[in-house]
């Protein structure tokens, strides 16, 4: 797969699964971070001449523009996008600040709103184009104590299913991964307990790694893909059906 890759907060978790997935399959990737410099510019020393860290925070519409200036001088025009930039948080509904939601609304669905933005019209002029899009089952289904993120991540699938209507006529197909729960920093939280409620509660009997994930990514950005459009991918072991 000879595509230029974009992959948003790609220095940790899925999005550096992603990043090295991609790599490892032929692409030349943008790793785009915002506060983890170092292991954004480990990634790219590990795969020299394919991987390229530039530093944005996607909730600024302003830093998603130099992004892609950026990519499209180190690279050429972005052919794949995965929006998976994100954080978590844990909190009663009633103790969120107007700054937690405005955080969690613009990391992950604002970025994903201004990440499209910039990529589709050189997508649409050349008739081709891939859009990924990472979700949650929270997005799905809710989750408590994560209200605002559950918010944001039930956006990213309405923002995945019209747009893949829209852009498919251009040759244009997008869709959206929903990951269970992923061994990532993420999870830095919950113990060892939590962790092995967890995989009990979920049919296969075990959490998800991030190379997993970034599997479907690179499998829903190839070719053999083309017919799939709109649809989400609860990769979640059985936990939501």
């Amino acid at each position: 797969m000879n595509k230029i890759v974009l992959v948003t907060g790609g220095s940790r978790g899925i999005g550096a699964a992603a990043v090295q997935a991609f790599a490892r399959a032929g692409c030349r990737v943008i790793l785009n971070y915002n506060k983890s410099e170092a292991a954004a510019r480990a990634i790219a020393d590990a795969w020299p001449g394919q991987v390229f860290p530039v530093q944005a925070d996607v909730s600024d519409p302003a830093q998603v523009e130099e992004l892609f200036r950026q990519a499209e001088a180190l690279c050429g025009p972005v052919e794949v996008l995965v929006c998976n930039a994100g954080l978590a948080q844990q909190k009663l509904f009633t103790d969120l600040t107007d700054e937690d939601w405005a955080r969690m609304i613009g990391v992950h669905l604002s970025g994903a709103f201004y990440c499209c933005r910039r990529a589709l019209p050189g997508m649409i002029r050349r008739k081709w184009g891939r859009i990924l899009t990472v979700s949650s089952m929270w997005g799905q289904t809710g989750g408590s104590c994560e209200v605002h993120y559950s918010a944001a991540k039930a956006g990213l699938i309405g923002l995945t299913k019209a747009l893949a209507k829209e852009e498919g006529p251009s040759g244009i197909t997008v869709n959206c991964v929903a990951p269970g729960v992923v061994e990532t920093d993420m999870m830095a939280s919950f113990t060892a307990e939590d962790k092995a409620a967890l995989a009990e509660e979920t049919p296969v009997g075990r959490l998800a790694a991030p190379e997993e994930i970034a599997q479907t990514l690179v499998f829903l950005a190839g070719e053999n893909a083309g017919y799939i459009t709109g649809q989400v991918i609860g990769q979640n072991g059985g936990l939501v059906i």
